[in-house]
């Protein structure tokens, strides 16, 4: 791993870090390139529940390292490069590879988390954001559209008008207002606090019946009424015949019982 990003597990909840706060956690290249190499560990550790995704130092991160990224058109082309059109490219997958994971992932937010760092945000399941933080899709500032994934977050969390919007002006909003446009999920005095008690939890229920849930909310949710219908369907019969659901069932009657992997 690299020291741009640090990963630490405990009790099955893992912990990643970026690991800038000098540079305000801002985006070079070795980071994005950590930040998808520690998405791919995490996709083998099968023992992990939840995922806490943060930045340390005062900030979560303040966007892209405009004097690293942009002295050399070789980095752009690393990053947007990709072998189909309909994948992600490296760029996208630093939001993107967090949907990817079969488990619940909670981005802890202080401070500025602007440009590529809402990008990141937009590709967790929750985002609990301390009070003073400010939040913006900053791309168009720079004459830029937004096109780190997170635009697949944005669609399914605001209205058309509201991300239009934010994505247009590029201004920052406060954590309060963010939350009435249903940027977060959570406004707190301690982000961390609150992420760690939500994941562990996130870490009481079936990990079968998490991944199957968050499947078919993110990757169904814009199909026809009858994919959504046979997604649910085919989602219960896999979740139905786990070993975590019988599990799950004698948890509810009392019963100590650890989950397996799923």
């Amino acid at each position: 791993m690299s020291e741009k990003v640090i990963l630490s597990v405990l009790d099955g909840i893992a912990l990643v870090e970026m690991n800038r706060p000098d540079k305000c956690n801002a985006l070079d290249y070795d980071l994005f390139k950590a930040l998808v190499d520690v998405q791919k560990r995490i996709a083998g550790m099968r023992e992990i529940r939840a995922v806490i995704l943060t930045g340390r130092g005062k900030d979560f991160c303040s966007g892209i390292d405009i004097k690293s990224m942009f002295t050399s058109p070789s980095i752009a082309m690393k990053l947007l490069f990709k072998l189909w059109p309909w994948q992600a490219n490296r760029a996208q997958r630093v939001s993107t590879g967090w949907r990817d994971l079969p488990v619940p992932v909670i981005a802890s937010i202080q401070g500025r988390c602007w440009g590529g760092g809402m990008q990141i945000a937009l590709g967790a399941d929750f985002r609990i954001a301390e009070s003073d933080a400010t939040l913006a899709v900053m791309e168009g500032r720079w004459g830029l559209i937004p096109d780190m994934g997170g635009t697949l977050a944005l669609r399914e969390q605001m209205p058309q008008d509201q991300a239009l919007m934010l994505s247009m002006l590029a201004e920052p909003v406060n954590a309060d207002e963010a939350l009435r446009l249903n940027l977060v999920t959570e406004v707190v005095d301690d982000a961390m606090g609150r992420s760690q008690e939500l994941a562990k939890a996130l870490a009481q229920r079936s990990p079968n019946a998490l991944a199957e849930v968050k499947r078919l909310y993110k990757t169904r949710g814009f199909g026809s009424n009858g994919s959504v219908l046979l997604g649910e369907t085919l989602g219960q019969i896999k979740a139905m015949f786990s070993k975590n659901q019988r599990i799950a069932v004698a948890r509810q009657q009392g019963k100590e019982r650890n989950y397996l992997p799923r």
